[in-house]
């Protein structure tokens, strides 16, 4: 795996199953992924398809590589579709995933969207690094696909290729690739995959019906699981549909794929800190000894909010030191502190309209400070717990001259 690679979208392009060239496009967080993850779109779809480039997006953001790509045939990629079929499809899957394996590292993670999901159920004992996979409202058996073929199905089997349309867009496909769908066991291919199994679907699936996530889920051995997709359509259009099942799939994969940060010994010092931003956006990766961290600027000012802002952490750092201070000091006069609540706020006022600042000219960064202390405390010990918020260290070294040094 290269080191650091530049966080992004960049295109890519690799050599098909069948030889053709295939175009994608590669996700890249800040920082070192947690995992790869592989993404493959649905029947006659493409990488472009807005499903895909959202949750590419947030999965990106989440802390993990993606790639999406058009299969054979199909948007940017080159080949015929018509020669195409679910086998070849298949094999797609098996030369993306040896690409990522090449470039970076192979996918630990494969999702699949409606066909796409069938895809990576069956593909997924192909790639033996996989450790988890995600499908999202798809087939139960590949075969599903007779039913968006409808009055099509006819003259495809008697004249060996028709011209059919699918959700407002035509496409010639041979006789082949529905006879090959026909081959495909899923149920047996679930029943042996041997990998977490994440079962999202839409009960509301116009196009793939619920009752296929419940043919998967039986089908498959534990450890499985399933998402309810309330209220989405088949395609996820509405965006916080696709950030949803994003943001359920990272978190969720996260307990069987192991993180960068676990597999490698961290180089960092004792309380070292080390922050990476890539070539664009201002995301940045924060590694702090073995816990990973996303750091980001809101959308009004040209960020994409994945983390919290410089000031947010400044203010966490020391809300969480007052907090702690105040624990350990309770914890050892034995109060009766039963919880404390640190809320801080930061900004900046001039120097003439602070009454208790030493400074007289410019502006002055001002934090606000509000705590709330829950337990059977009495006056004096409240009091108390007050003057020693202001010795917790992080306190103390904000009101203390710093110097900081810089070094390249």
């Amino acid at each position: 795996m290269s080191e650091h690679p530049s966080a992004g979208r960049q295109r890519v392009e690799f050599e098909g199953g069948q030889g053709d060239t295939l175009s994608g496009w590669l996700h890249l967080p800040s920082g070192r992924p947690h995992a790869f993850v592989l993404f493959a779109h649905c029947f006659t779809c493409g990488k472009d398809l807005r499903i895909a480039s959202r949750m590419a997006q947030t999965l990106a953001g989440q802390g993990f590589g993606v790639l999406r790509f058009d299969f054979t045939g199909l948007g940017d990629s080159e080949g015929e579709f018509a020669d195409t079929s679910f086998s070849s499809n298949l094999d797609d899957l098996v030369a993306a995933a040896d690409f990522l394996r090449k470039a970076h590292a192979a996918p630990q993670v494969l999702v699949g969207h409606s066909l796409g999901g069938a895809a990576v159920l069956a593909a997924a004992a192909r790639i033996p690094e996989s450790l988890a996979v995600a499908t999202i409202g798809a087939p139960s058996a590949p075969a599903h696909v007779r039913k968006l073929l409808g009055d099509d199905t006819e003259e495809l089997r008697a004249r060996g290729e028709a011209e059919v349309s699918i959700a407002g867009r035509a496409f010639r496909i041979k006789r082949q690739f529905l006879e090959d769908l026909e081959r495909h066991d899923s149920r047996e291919a679930i029943g042996r995959l041997r990998r977490a199994l994440l079962v999202l679907h839409s009960p509301q699936d116009q196009i793939v019906g619920i009752e296929n996530a419940s043919e998967i889920f039986v089908a498959a051995r534990h450890p499985k699981s399933f998402v309810s997709l309330d209220g989405a359509d088949h395609l996820l259009r509405r965006p916080s549909d696709a950030d949803y099942a994003a943001r359920m799939i990272a978190a969720w994969s996260l307990r069987y794929v192991p993180s960068a940060a676990e597999e490698a010994p961290s180089a960092l010092l004792d309380g070292e800190v080390e922050v990476q931003i890539g070539a664009r956006g201002y995301a940045v990766g924060i590694t702090a000894g073995r816990h990973r961290l996303k750091g980001d600027e809101p959308p009004d000012v040209g960020g994409t909010d994945t983390g919290p802002t410089p000031y947010g952490y400044l203010l966490a750092g020391l809300g969480a030191c007052t907090a702690m201070t105040l624990r350990m000091y309770a914890d050892r006069r034995q109060m009766p502190l039963a919880g404390v609540s640190v809320r801080l706020q930061h900004g900046r006022v001039h120097a003439r309209d602070c009454d208790d600042c030493e400074k007289t000219e410019g502006r002055v960064d001002v934090i606000d400070r509000r705590i709330e202390l829950s337990g059977a405390l009495d006056e004096a010990q409240r009091a108390r717990l007050l003057e020693i918020a202001d010795r917790c260290p992080v306190h103390r070294t904000l009101e203390n001259e710093i110097k900081i040094r810089t070094t390249s």
